[in-house]
């Protein structure tokens, strides 16, 4: 966790996930990625933190924000306006209790944000290629936002993250769970996408 910042977490992983599986497959919601602070976000907030001037006096968006740590490092880093977007409310409601506990304003917007025209000056993402439908569905618009804006993905070695249309500006060791992880800590890449005028992209999902 970045030294200073205060996050509301899942104290128990195992029997969390255990009880959810059914109650969530029973209504149809989405697992509680929320709870908590994966290595992608992690790093973001690590290196938001020696590089704030990436962030400060700017509007920044956090996608896919689970708990917020992202957003909550560049609002500590003086970023003017920080929106961070989630499908899931109770993702939204976290971010609003973590904001308040550390007396920092971040604007959680709830809904599908994917194809919106680009009215940010720094989008940060992390831990997003988890899945194939997702990459599928988020990768072509976060690289044509990189075409105007940096776009930076924070990459802890997920099978569906990209291959190409990024330069790697810095790599962070995060400490991890192993109940949540396969090893007790990540190598994450800080990647700044860049923009593909072609298909190459796709094939990789």
């Amino acid at each position: 966790m970045q030294p200073g910042l205060k996050l509301y977490l899942a104290s128990e992983i195992t029997p969390l996930w255990l009880a959810t599986e059914k109650f969530l497959a029973a209504r149809n919601m989405a697992p509680p990625f929320w709870a908590f602070a994966w290595p992608g976000g992690e790093a973001l907030a690590h290196y938001i933190a020696g590089y704030p001037e990436l962030v400060r006096g700017k509007s920044v968006l956090d996608f896919a924000a689970g708990g917020g740590i992202a957003a909550l490092a560049c609002a500590r880093a003086g970023a003017a306006h920080v929106e961070a977007a989630e499908i899931d409310p109770l993702a939204v409601a976290a971010m609003h209790l973590n904001a308040e506990a550390n007396g920092l304003t971040i604007h959680p917007l709830l809904g599908d944000i994917v194809g919106a025209p680009c009215r940010w000056d720094v989008i940060l993402c992390g831990d997003v290629c988890y899945e194939a439908p997702m990459t599928r569905h988020i990768m072509p618009w976060l690289q044509a936002c990189a075409a105007q804006i940096p776009v930076v993905m924070a990459d802890p070695g997920r099978r569906y993250s990209p291959k190409d249309g990024f330069e790697i500006i810095d790599e962070i060791e995060v400490p991890t769970n192993l109940e949540l992880e396969d090893s007790a800590s990540r190598r994450v890449r800080l990647l700044r996408l860049t923009p593909i005028r072609n298909n190459t992209l796709v094939q990789h999902y």
